[in-house]
Order: C-alpha cells, then structure tokens, then sequence
C-alpha cells in the first residue's frame, strides 16, 4: 500500500521504519512475531485435526490480516457478519466468505446476491421461510448461486431455529430453490465463549456437542457441513467431533478477557496464544501522586469486557474517560511521553475504533494496515 500521500499524526499515526517512541498514540499495535506464531499455532491444530478453518474477520476488519490467514494460515476463507462487511473484503479480493447472520433487508440482500459470481463465493445464514424466499427471488434476478447453512440455535437464544421439524420445513424448502444451495448448519454457541472456569466450560460444550451429534444424525440423509466454534472452547469443540470447520477469530490477536480464561494445559495446551494486538498510548500527565494519565480512553478501547491490562509490572489501568485513562503509579517511574502498552478487554469493539494497525518488530515499524472494514456494519 502506498502511505506517501498520507501525514503522520494526521491521516496515520505512524510510517514504515519509525522508532516506537516516535510512533503517535493512541494507536493500535501488532506485535508482528506473536501475530505469526499465533496464525501457525493455529494452523497446526487444524491440520492435526482435519477441520477447515474460517477466521471471522468481525474481529480485525482488516484486508491485509485476512489475506495472511489464508496465505499463510491455513484458512481457506472467511466470515463476516454484514453484508457492506462482506462487501470490502470481496472489492479486496477474499472469494470465499460466509456471512455468519441473517440477510433480511431487501436491499441488502439484493446486495448480496450481486456480490456472488463465479470467482466469489458467498453463503449466509437463515432462520425463516419467507427469508429464503426473498434470496432466491434476488439471486434469480441476478442470476447468482448462493451457499445457504440453516442456523441452528445451539443455546446462544439468539438467531436461530431450535426444534428439528421447522429445520426439516425450511430444508424441504431450500432445496426446491434452484440458485440457492443447502450446505448444512451453522451452530455457534456465543454463550460458553466466555466461562472462565474450564471444567465449567468443558461441561458446557458437551452438553452443546450432544444437541449438535442429535442434529446431525437426524438430518444425515443430507451429509450436513456443520460450521461454528469460536477462540474461547475450540480445542474443546473440535475434541467432540461434530464440527468439519471451525470459525476462530480472536486467536490472532487475543485480548485481555480470553487471556483470562482457565485452561488445563496438562490436557491440552493448543490455546495458549499469546497477545499480539496492543493499544499504545502516551503518558500525558504525571501531576496527580502516585499515579499516571495516559492518552487512551473510552475513544480508543472498548471496556465491555473489562479494562485494559497494562504491560508494565506494577501499573493498574484504574478507570477512564473519552480520551483519559488513569493508571496506579505506585513508584512514579512515568515520565511524560512514555510510551505504555495495553491490552485491551475486547479486541473485536476496539479495532472498530481504529482506522490503522501499525505493525511492529523489534521496537520498529515495519508496516501500516488499514482497518478496511472500519464502520461498515450495514
């Protein structure tokens, strides 16, 4: 990507080269050799597993990331959760992507369908009669083939259909749609993501995996592709043998709530990924005693899933403002315009904020990546 026409510290925070302490803050940040080491850990599982991989690109919204996870990561495609989403990632040239929602809107679908063509391949979900009808109306129009998976409410009590006869009627209906093409099921529990406990949460994915075995083995006349999973209980998951394709996305950068998550690497230690994504910021002030007031706050970081994790021994991300975050400082060792690294609680929400990634190695920027996908969410 040419930067050339672009200004440090008004269009980027950063240019190729650039020393670390000379990069503008608050800014989001990938460790370049923890983001590799992560895509080849997670590589590894899937070819010692046979599943396919499908990163869901909701979480990066970045063009160039993607394009490393399928050159580089085994992944043969990806997920996106809107259509306008969907739609900057095939103008980039991803030709597989499965939108993991329903398409409802009669523009968006017409949209979507347009996207579809022999070099792009696009599939999403459905829950409802009337929804199918209206895609294949929109991809009879637009003489376009779209892969459909029926979502199957595994217990997220969310989207989805959840007893077996209204998954048989929407079957019977799907397969008498000539341009639509009935892969299988998306079962994607959000809910045990998050359990902190893993006895808990290996539990809880046995109890998703034998509604998912039931599902499969009504429906076997059909040789249903099953898609779903997500970073917080892969292994776990994968281990039940339900899923042919795994859709991960957090793995590549983490953040500071699935760093948090128990695991029994004694079992297995395939999810011990570590933190490549960082918000960098900038000590403002040191004023106030004992304390330090850095330039990253509500504007630069999402908190729903806790505060960030400062880098740095003995510092505490205490409480913030829109463009405020105050840390502990117990020993005053913050100068102003030291740099300090965080880990924010959720890195989906937080890239969302961005429109650069400023990448990283040996303390030195190596290159700049546009948040591609930043604010499409149509």
């Amino acid at each position: 990507m040419n930067l050339d026409k672009y200004e440090v510290g008004f269009d980027i925070p950063a240019s190729i080269g650039m020393e670390l302490k000379d990069i503008q803050t608050p800014s989001l940040i990938i460790d370049f050799k923890v983001f590799q080491s992560n895509i080849l850990k997670m590589k590894n599982f899937i070819l010692e597993n046979n599943v396919k991989l499908r990163p869901h690109a909701k979480m990066h919204k970045s063009i160039n990331v993607a394009n490393y996870q399928i050159n580089h990561g085994g992944a043969h495609g990806i997920c996106c959760q809107k259509v306008s989403e969907a739609e900057i990632f095939v103008r980039g040239g991803i030709q597989d992507i499965l939108i993991t929602n329903q398409v409802t809107d009669f523009n968006k679908i017409d949209r979507l369908t347009k996207m579809a063509s022999k070099a792009t391949r696009l599939s999403c979900c459905v829950d409802d009669a009337e929804n199918i009808i209206n895609i294949q109306k929109s991809a009879k129009k637009n003489n376009a083939q779209i892969d459909i998976f029926i979502e199957y409410d595994c217990g997220a009590n969310r989207c989805g259909v959840n007893t077996f006869d209204k998954i048989n009627d929407l079957i019977k209906l799907l397969n008498k749609m000539k341009n639509l093409n009935f892969l299988g099921f998306q079962a994607y529990n959000g809910s045990i993501q998050h359990v902190k406990d893993f006895y808990l949460r290996k539990k809880l994915v046995k109890q998703t995996s034998k509604k998912i075995k039931d599902l499969k083995s009504t429906f076997k006349q059909y040789s249903p592709f099953v898609t779903g999973v997500g970073t917080g209980c892969f292994d776990l998951e994968v281990s039940e043998n339900v899923y042919d394709e795994i859709q991960v996305g957090s793995y590549a950068f983490m953040d500071a709530h699935y760093s948090s998550l128990k695991h029994n690497y004694e079992i297995n230690n395939t999810n011990n990924f570590e933190n490549s994504l960082f918000v960098l910021s900038g000590v403002m002030s040191n004023a106030l005693e004992n304390h330090a007031i850095v330039d990253a706050g509500l504007k630069s970081m999402s908190v729903d899933s806790g505060l960030p994790i400062v880098v740095n021994n003995g510092i505490d991300y205490l409480k913030c403002s829109d463009e405020h975050g105050l840390l502990s400082d117990p020993d005053n060792s913050l100068k102003i315009n030291d740099k300090v690294f965080l880990i924010p609680g959720h890195c989906d929400p937080t890239c969302n904020l961005h429109n650069w990634y400023v990448v990283i190695d040996n303390k030195k920027v190596i290159d700049i990546w546009p948040v591609s996908a930043r604010g499409y969410s149509f």
